[in-house]
């Protein structure tokens, strides 16, 4: 019946008959897409919602008067279940970017779409605001405190109640009131794409094409920008997601004011929302409607959300109180174990042998502290270690030691970050000295907590010849 409908509408648009069709593989809506060959190669959609297809429509036509790259539509159904539109081909950017996102290493090609695909945005949000009649949008002309809290509830009963989990709804739905007002207190006439992602985003003759807008609504700039950076499977290492943040907010400055640190400050409430709502999709469409993408997605999702949670909500204490909670659910932490770092670190004597790595990786991180002025020349600290006050001002006296730790940090840190990134569970950082006593007893002991509380990845520490063990706990 379907492909009858569009053979049929095919016809009557270009007054021949289609040679094939082939239907494209589904994304998470429940439209259907066909392409359509012939003269020309057209791209056919069986949508089951009329409102939600009109939306489209008038969206497609309106962007397209304002020079944004959107498919063109050629026609469309006396009952609007059916309409064709170009074909962009096959690329998707999430697809352009497949070994970045796999290994957390982008190339130049990679971040050169990335970067022409959000300094685009706020042309989408602005340009395409002006003159667009948002009571076109379906389901809502805006993003409102409705809006919001259906997607909140959303989460609340498609996911959080999926995992079995007890709290408090009326204390739960205080805190999504206070989300509401947060959400809302910038007041914006900009258009909101709400699905702005690498699997909306087309990529023809190596530039961004858009699709998969016809959710949109009026509402703020930062929903789009968080859907994108934080989109769960991307996989965006910090460093470029920081990088690709500055490049909207560059291009958004074409349009209005931008104060960047109010724009991140509010910018991180619309990252939580946006991670809810998607785990409460991710719910229906793997729990309920048992679609495996969906499940395979979660620990992603799970993954942003156990970052976001490093920092405090204190506007949601009890929403943050269990979101703590859901991230730390054994079906979760399981997986997230396999994945998450433990570096080791440990100080030695060098007249008794490098250490071995344990983990079976065969290396890490050896640095030699013997340049460094001893304290162990001096009789005074023979029964002092570098845990003890004395050693730790002479140590930090002269500032050496302080010096030769902050390039180490610089060093570790860059691969603490990337080991993070690439999902790696093992690095391991040793610091020798002559008697394994002073100099390298400090050292690890500062990397170690210095690691810690900066990232806050499990840390065992070890000071082989002192016999110390002491344990830094995760608290991702």
């Amino acid at each position: 019946m379907v492909t009858e409908e569009l053979h049929r509408l095919y016809s009557q648009l270009f007054g021949s008959s289609a040679t094939d069709i082939t239907e494209l593989p589904s994304s998470g809506s429940n439209r259907r897409y066909f392409r359509l060959s012939g003269s020309p190669h057209v791209v056919g959609v069986s949508g089951t919602s009329q409102e939600e297809n009109k939306a489209f429509l008038y969206m497609a036509s309106h962007f397209g008067q304002k020079g944004i790259p959107v498919p063109k539509v050629y026609g469309w159904s006396e009952d609007f279940l059916y309409y064709i539109q170009e074909d962009l081909g096959d690329l998707l950017l999430f697809d352009a970017i497949e070994k970045g996102r796999k290994s957390c290493v982008f190339d130049e090609n990679e971040r050169s779409l990335l970067h022409k695909t959000i300094s685009l945005l706020p042309t989408i949000q602005f340009k395409g605001a002006e003159g667009l009649d948002f009571n076109q949008c379906y389901p809502q002309p805006s993003f409102n405190e409705r809006s919001i809290l259906w997607d909140l509830n959303y989460f609340k009963y498609c996911f959080l109640k999926a995992t079995g989990m007890e709290f408090q709804e009326d204390r739960l739905e205080d805190d999504f009131r206070k989300m509401c007002e947060v959400l809302l207190r910038d007041k914006t006439h900009t258009f909101m794409y709400r699905d702005f992602q690498s699997r909306n985003v087309m990529i023809r003759d190596n530039a961004p094409w858009f699709i998969d807008f016809q959710g949109g609504r009026k509402g703020p700039v930062y929903y789009d920008i968080a859907s994108f950076l934080w989109q769960a499977k991307a996989n965006y290492p910090e460093g470029l997601r920081n990088e690709l943040l500055n490049v909207y907010m560059d291009s958004l400055s074409q349009y209005t004011t931008v104060d960047r640190d109010d724009f991140t400050g509010q910018l991180r409430h619309f990252v939580l929302f946006r991670t809810l709502q998607v785990l409460g999709a991710y719910g229906f469409r793997g729990y309920f409607e048992k679609k495996p993408h969906f499940i395979q997605s979660v620990p992603f999702a799970i993954d942003n959300l156990r970052q976001l949670l490093r920092e405090d909500y204190p506007e949601y204490p009890y929403l943050y109180r269990v979101l703590r909670e859901l991230v730390g659910l054994k079906q979760f932490s399981d997986d997230i174990k396999k994945r998450t770092l433990e570096v080791k670190v440990m100080s030695f004597a060098y007249k008794k042998g490098i250490p071995n790595d344990p983990s079976g990786n065969g290396g890490g991180f050896v640095f030699d502290c013997r340049a460094i002025n001893n304290p162990g020349k001096y009789e005074r600290y023979n029964h002092f270690t570098g845990l003890d006050e004395p050693v730790i001002h002479f140590l930090e006296e002269d500032g050496e030691i302080t010096e030769f730790l902050n390039h180490i940090y610089t060093i570790v840190d860059s691969s603490v970050r990337r080991y993070i990134d690439r999902g790696f569970s093992n690095l391991m950082v040793c610091f020798g000295c002559t008697g394994g006593q002073h100099r390298s007893v400090y050292s690890a002991q500062r990397l170690a907590e210095h690691l810690n509380q900066k990232f806050g990845i499990k840390i065992d520490l070890v000071h082989r010849e002192q016999n110390i063990e002491q344990q830094f706990d995760s608290s991702l």
